[in-house]
């Protein structure tokens, strides 16, 4: 009997035998099907595109974007945008609660988060528009950053806005946490 093997036309990648060089995946193609967080809000155009296409979301169609909607979850490595029209709101699973504005663009790079853990990171790739966050239980326990045009930014239990115009600019305003 040959071994079974499953294949997810969607992102080019096949699972065969265990030990089979098809079965075989190296961890820069590995799918990432955990979910880092959650759309609480969503209002216009919202589109969230899962390069690695998640597996779970058995409804997402050609080319793994997807018009975002209330529930839906977010994986690392996605690529999240806004029309004229939208915005967001996702809560990530350290607490992190971030808004995106209209006409924006942004990726999770990176999110790392065990919560008995000392070594959580999170970079978020913000490319245009306007961000507001809460920094979670990552920015207190480990490494949280944002990347703009202009340079990194190091969060450390803040709660940032974060203005990236079309011009490359940049503006960022933050308010300190009470503790």
């Amino acid at each position: 009997m040959s071994p079974r093997v499953v294949c997810l036309l969607l992102a080019g990648i096949c699972f065969g035998a265990p030990g089979s060089a098809l079965g075989q995946t190296s961890s820069a193609n590995a799918l990432d099907t955990k979910p880092i967080g959650k759309i609480v809000t969503a209002i216009g155009i919202v589109r969230v595109e899962h390069p690695a296409a998640i597996i779970v979301q058995a409804n997402l169609p050609p080319g793994g974007q997807g018009e975002g909607k209330i529930g839906d979850l977010v994986y690392r490595g996605d690529k999240i945008e806004t029309g004229p029209d939208g915005g967001l709101g996702i809560t990530f699973v350290d607490g992190t609660s971030f808004n995106v504005s209209k006409n924006a663009r942004m990726e999770v790079n990176e999110y790392v988060y065990d919560p008995n853990g000392h070594a959580n990171s999170v970079f978020f790739k913000l490319v245009i528009g306007t961000f507001t966050f809460i920094a979670g239980a990552i920015a207190k326990t480990g490494d949280m950053k944002a990347d703009t045009p202009v340079g990194t930014i190091g969060i450390r239990g803040t709660a940032p806005r974060v203005e990236i115009l079309e011009d490359g600019s940049v503006k960022f305003s933050t308010l300190v946490e009470e503790k």
